[in-house]
């Protein structure tokens, strides 16, 4: 999508400081002895209550009101019995629809008295989206936000996961471009437009560089004992900084 006047913009930054709202109440009720069901449930609640709807249900029809994704579960997460303990990688993707516009967002985090090295991805992680996020600009190369997130990726000794990336959204859930790689792809000829609606979203890991589909169908995961972190946010691009729309 791209917005073509200030309803557009005021209607994803509603939808936007929804699901926004969503993440941070998930975010402030995880706990250890939860199941990750329990926390969608909360999720699911306060779409709700804000009037919108849950876009990996409209769109496919997932099993869950947003993805919930634990340690070796990279992405796409399936809401169930599964108790987060302490010390988990957790991570809480929320995408959801009001009014007929989209947004995305995502984060990661450690429950109490999780290692060193988990904190430390984290950090990372979020200093890849950052970076990012900076080098998103009307007229600049998608690959210049490969390139952006790659550094912070070797700089902090991690890897990308390749196989994951960001897209566009804001009619839809996922639009064109259909896949905007997190490293320097080759052959990647596309620039960003201004006005452009994507979801910016790094996957760092250890030692994952690709995302295997689970039994399930749905989960995207690494080896028992690997871990993987991921943050997300949905903006429009511009000539400059790229206007944030997940955030409240």
């Amino acid at each position: 999508m791209t917005i073509s006047g200030p309803e557009d913009l005021e209607g994803l930054r509603h939808i936007g400081r929804i699901v926004a709202q969503t993440l941070s109440e998930m975010k402030e009720a995880a706990k250890p002895g939860m199941t990750t069901k329990e926390l969608d449930d909360i999720g699911k609640a306060c779409l709700e209550r804000l009037g919108a709807r849950s876009a990996p249900i409209l769109m496919y029809n997932f099993p869950g009101a947003t993805c919930i994704s634990i340690n070796e579960e990279v992405a796409h997460g399936i809401p169930s019995k599964r108790v987060i303990q302490a010390g988990d990688l957790v991570n809480v993707d929320v995408s959801a629809e009001c009014n007929g516009y989209f947004a995305d967002t995502g984060a990661s985090f450690v429950m109490p008295d999780a290692s060193a090295e988990k904190v430390r991805l984290c950090k990372f992680g979020q200093k890849a989206l950052s970076a990012a996020l900076s080098a998103a600009k009307a007229g600049s190369p998608l690959r210049d936000l490969g390139k952006a997130v790659e550094k912070v990726a070797k700089e902090g000794g991690y890897e990308i996961i390749r196989n994951l990336g960001g897209h566009g959204v804001g009619r839809s859930l996922h639009e064109e471009p259909s896949f905007i790689s997190n490293y320097n792809a080759r052959g990647e000829r596309r620039s960003f437009k201004e006005g452009q609606v994507v979801a910016i979203e790094p996957f760092l890991s250890k030692n994952i560089r690709s995302a295997k589909e689970s039994f399930d169908g749905w989960t995207l995961k690494g080896a028992p004992g690997t871990y993987a972190v991921q943050y997300e946010h949905t903006v429009v691009i511009t000539k400059d900084e790229p206007i944030i729309l997940t955030t409240l």
